[in-house]
Order: C-alpha cells, then sequence, then structure tokens
C-alpha cells in the first residue's frame, strides 16, 4: 500500500472520531471533520487507484525481447 494511501485511511479514521466526539458534546466542528473525513477519503480512494493502475500498466509493457 502506497504511503499517501495509509496516511489518508489513518486520516479518515481519526476525522471520523473527532466529527463522533464533537457531535456527541454538542458541537457543530462535527460537520467540518466530516468533510475532512471526505477529503481524506477521496485521497486514499485516488493514491489506491494510482498505484493499481501503474502496476497494471508496468505488467502490460512489452519486455522488447524479440
Amino acid at each position: 500500500m502506497p504511503r499517501l494511501a495509509a496516511f489518508s485511511i489513518a486520516l479518515c479514521a481519526l476525522a471520523v472520531v473527532a466529527a463522533a466526539v464533537s457531535f456527541a458534546r454538542g458541537n457543530l466542528l462535527g460537520i467540518l471533520w466530516l468533510m475532512v473525513a471526505g477529503l481524506s477519503s477521496n485521497m486514499a480512494w485516488y493514491y489506491l487507484r494510482r498505484t493499481k493502475a501503474e502496476r497494471a500498466a508496468a505488467h502490460a509493457e512489452p519486455s522488447g525481447d524479440a
């Protein structure tokens, strides 16, 4: 797993926890934490897909041994 994807997943989990704590305390700042969670989950998805595409492209390249 790419490092940036792992960091994004960790940030997403922490933001969800922060949002839950925020809402439990009656603070509407949890809305902001939910936005951070959404952004970080999209970043994780992007980095995972990019790595998968790069690996597929590397396996599909001809080796040049003809």
